[in-house]
């Protein structure tokens, strides 16, 4: 297993593997995300046009396994501004960590820990002072949730990150199975670096 920051052509050639994983990935609980490959090509082609977005790949072998993205919280703006309007923290001072996505096989061996490494990394190299994320907020019975679900916040608070009451994002996708787009909370997550 190698995990490494893809950059230039690289990037390039990943970017429809990065879609085709995110589908896959964010198709599960508690995502539940019905992925299109049309979206998912145009949503990541930010990630070229941002000199200061990273895009790290997980590969066995050729085959990437797991990929992770980030650019400043100001390339998002539209989307993030109202959110953080009133946290006292300046878009500017953020690092978006925007996405982890790896196959269910490969996690627990240390990858996603790597992943927040070359983000953070990245985000001091370019000066930022703060680096978060979101994620979605689904209620405990859920019909969707598995059994066995086991929520992320304890890895994130290991890390540093803790939650920023009252900082939501309100995004809208079409849920596994469902026939419209509704939309969902996403509670951000910060850590100071």
């Amino acid at each position: 297993m190698r995990v490494e920051t893809l950059t230039d052509a690289a990037l390039d050639d990943a970017l429809d593997a990065v879609a085709q994983l995110r589908i896959s990935v964010f198709a599960a609980f508690p995502y539940l995300y019905d992925g299109d490959l049309a979206y998912e090509r145009r949503y990541l082609e930010s990630y070229r046009k941002s000199p200061r977005a990273i895009l790290v790949g997980a590969f066995e072998g050729d085959t990437l396994v797991g990929a992770a993205t980030g650019t400043p919280l100001a390339d998002h703006k539209d989307d993030f501004a109202q959110a953080f309007a009133g946290s006292g923290i300046a878009l500017e001072d953020v690092f978006y960590c925007a996405e982890s996505v790896l196959l269910p096989q490969w996690r627990g061996h240390g990858i996603g820990h790597r992943f927040f490494d070359l983000r953070e990394d990245h985000a001091r190299t370019h000066g930022f002072s703060h680096c978060a994320f979101c994620a979605v907020i689904r209620p405990d019975d859920h019909p969707g949730r598995p059994a066995d679900y086991r929520p992320l916040d304890g890895f994130w608070r290991k890390r540093g990150y803790e939650e920023m009451p009252g900082v939501m994002a309100q995004f809208s996708w079409k849920d596994v199975g469902d026939t419209t787009e509704t939309r969902k909370p996403l509670q951000f997550w910060i850590r100071r670096l």
